[in-house]
């Protein structure tokens, strides 16, 4: 669909073709939301405030890496964070706990990756109040309820809205399919993120960038310097495959071969090119928690991913000002 994403970014043939659809698709969206605000659907408010990180344009734009940095933060605050997810692309479709063990197939890789990355506790539902429901449940001493992705799932009831963005901002800013916008823009929200190198519009920015070594399946770091010199073949699975072999590049490493491959790919249909010792395969941490199944000797990178200070700052100030929330 990479020939839909650049289409999204100008108004262009394709994209006024397929206008009048996404004129059918905001009045659909519109009905939805106001289900919802006019309480005719039922919103359900959890026990303990909760934060949705998401994101009003279709695809990837880094949401997981916030959510990590979020629930860090919090936890360096003394404040019990936990994560509810609906656990993209994974073969079941119960409500159930992530474990460090838990198989990516059927948890999902984002929220493995959290789990694994954050040790906080994690569950996936459909309907994320569902998963918020089994979080206190399982673990009462949670304070704060994180959501990856959640934007416009209305029935669950938010006190912090995050709108996170990449350097694409809103695109074309038309809604799909004739467009980027999952709903219309500017909208309200109390916090805007950008991920990316070239913020389109204000809000607060964030550094990005691998950190300085690669993990084994076992945990064991090893210098990213060291790798210099290796015949090295990245792969990965990811929204933007090619943002992480740059990066990659950026470090100081030569890449002999480059495999991009779908975002969210379970690797059960990946062949491992033919190893005898002479290449190093390298993917990024979520990519490895599927990876590793069957390529134990490949090598993780891991983003490092930092909001601006003034960002958590925002975020506090925020949490402080709710109601019956002792975390200021």
């Amino acid at each position: 669909m990479a020939w839909l994403q650049r289409a999204w970014l100008q108004r262009g043939l394709i994209a006024r073709l397929l206008w009048p659809l996404s004129l059918l698709y905001g009045v659909l969206a519109g009905c939805r939301r106001a289900l919802y605000r006019f309480g005719i659907q039922p919103v359900e408010r959890i026990g303990v405030p909760v934060i949705v990180v998401g994101n009003v344009v279709a695809g990837g734009s880094g949401k997981t890496p916030v959510v990590m940095a979020i629930v860090r933060h919090l936890n360096a605050r003394g404040i019990t964070a936990g994560v509810v997810s609906r656990g993209y692309g994974r073969s079941t479709d119960d409500c159930r706990e992530v474990f460090d063990d838990s198989d990516p197939d059927k948890v999902g890789d984002e929220p493995a990756l959290i789990r694994r990355s954050t040790h906080a506790p994690v569950f996936v539902a459909r309907q994320r109040a569902a998963a918020a429901r089994a979080l206190l449940a399982r673990h009462p001493a949670i304070q704060v309820i994180v959501s990856d992705d959640g934007l416009q799932h209305w029935a669950l009831a938010r006190d912090v809205e995050i709108c996170v963005f990449d350097d694409r901002g809103t695109g074309n800013g038309w809604l799909l399919p004739a467009g980027p916008l999952r709903e219309r823009w500017p909208r309200s929200c109390d916090l805007i993120l950008h991920t990316g190198r070239h913020p389109a519009f204000a809000g607060f920015g964030a550094r990005r960038m691998l950190a300085d070594h690669a993990l084994q399946s076992d945990g064991t770091a090893i210098a990213l310097s060291s790798l210099s010199g290796r015949h090295l073949i990245a792969v990965a699975a990811i929204a933007k495959p090619d943002a992480f072999f740059q990066m990659l590049r950026e470090a100081g490493l030569s890449l002999a071969q480059c495999i991009a491959l779908p975002d969210h790919d379970d690797f059960h249909h990946w062949t491992s090119p033919p190893n005898n010792g002479s290449h190093t395969l390298i993917c990024t941490e979520k990519d490895a928690v599927k990876l590793w199944r069957t390529a134990p000797a490949a090598l993780a990178v891991p983003l490092v991913f930092e909001p601006a200070p003034a960002f958590f700052a925002a975020l506090d100030a925020k949490l402080s000002s709710l109601d019956g929330h002792q975390a200021a």
